[in-house]
């Protein structure tokens, strides 16, 4: 197999031009073989006397040709646990709760997932459609993903004139990718405030910021779109340090993705997030788009996603049973609270979880 660092070997300077056409692309995700990853999950709360409670995602979104979610166990002493597969927010979650006591309260939870490498050729028609319903799910507003104002402005100024979905597609991508920065003193993967973004002009953040603000903008031109809320949980087959996951700890390791429907092709992979990622991050670091490195990746995300992530969901505004806080604007961290008072999920150290993961199978 063709890798990043075999190509590179022949010298620096191969790194200052582009690819010749038709050239073994340096990073290009294919359907293969199935991949089965087995995910766990450990929570420890100290109680002090108080009651506690915790919420774990598990993979719950099925995709047809990458994504097929396995079986979850858990073990809990002295709790009441229950595997809640809520349809109405279309994801599933294992909810723990203890009693007042001063014991640590423990959770261990296990998932397994199989996936595999996509790519969609965005100007396929295999009759790919949605219903009505999924239609209005998918181009509706969310909390902090708003589709009217300043961000259907936005939209509407990038996608111009054009009438086909693929090339609004491609425009949202190629503006989100041109016009925005990872920032790595964000925290966790950012929040995802896409109308804030655009009114201050801040540009910046992590995944669940960059590909919210295409979701958002896609959303916005009439486009169905949606994030996808995971974990890296194995590193880059093509030799891309920034994409993957660099040991069996992912307890940090959670990285939002996106799709955009279009119809005829059906959801098309979409994550400019990551081309920025490997701009920022990936060796010697800072590398401009048009370096070869990037470019790649920039042509490859747009179609195609590796399979060493996985999802657990592509839920909005999540409503977790029995929790003394509000709605979680996604659910792709554990989340918990201890005498009715929150747990910062974006500190597993305080927080005390964490994730491993191991390819089995």
């Amino acid at each position: 197999m063709l890798t990043r660092r075999s190509v590179l070997a022949s010298g620096a300077a191969a790194a200052l031009v582009a690819l010749p056409r038709g050239a073994a692309a340096l990073y290009a995700p294919t359907p293969g073989d199935w991949r089965t990853f087995r995910v766990t999950t450990r929570v420890v709360l100290p109680r002090s006397g108080a009651p506690a409670q915790a919420w774990v995602p598990v993979p719950s979104l099925a995709a047809e040709g990458w994504s097929r979610p396995g079986e979850t166990t858990w073990s809990a002493p002295d709790a009441q646990v229950a595997l809640v597969e809520d349809a109405e927010q279309d994801l599933s979650f294992v909810h723990a709760v203890w009693d007042a006591a001063d014991a640590d309260a423990v959770l261990e939870v296990v998932s397994t997932v199989a996936t595999r490498d996509r790519r969609v050729d965005p100007g396929a028609d295999t009759g790919a459609t949605l219903t009505e319903a999924e239609r209005a799910r998918y181009t509706a507003p969310t909390d902090l993903i708003p589709t009217d104002g300043i961000v259907r402005e936005t939209a509407e100024s990038i996608v111009g004139w054009t009438w086909s979905d693929r090339r609004k597609a491609e425009r949202l991508y190629n503006w989100v990718v041109e016009s925005t920065e990872r920032d790595p003193e964000t925290r966790g993967c950012g929040l995802g405030d896409v109308a804030s973004m655009l009114h201050t002009g801040d540009l910046t953040g992590k995944c669940a910021d960059l590909n919210a603000l295409f979701v958002g903008l896609a959303r916005a031109a009439g486009l169905p779109a949606r994030d996808l809320y995971g974990l890296r949980v194995a590193p880059s087959a093509f030799d891309y340090r920034s994409l993957g996951a660099g040991s069996s700890d992912v307890t940090r390791a959670q990285h939002c993705r996106a799709e955009v429907f279009l119809d005829g092709a059906g959801w098309v992979p979409a994550d400019p997030a990551d081309v920025r990622k490997v701009a920022l991050e990936e060796p010697p670091a800072a590398r401009p788009l048009a370096d070869p490195v990037v470019a790649d990746v920039r042509a490859a995300l747009f179609g195609a996603s590796e399979g060493n992530w996985i999802a657990f969901n592509d839920a909005h505004d999540v409503v977790l049973p029995g929790a003394s806080f509000g709605p979680v604007p996604f659910l792709m961290y554990p989340q918990a609270e201890v005498g009715g008072a929150w747990r910062d999920e974006l500190s597993p150290d305080t927080f005390a979880y964490t994730i491993t993961a191991e390819e089995v199978g």
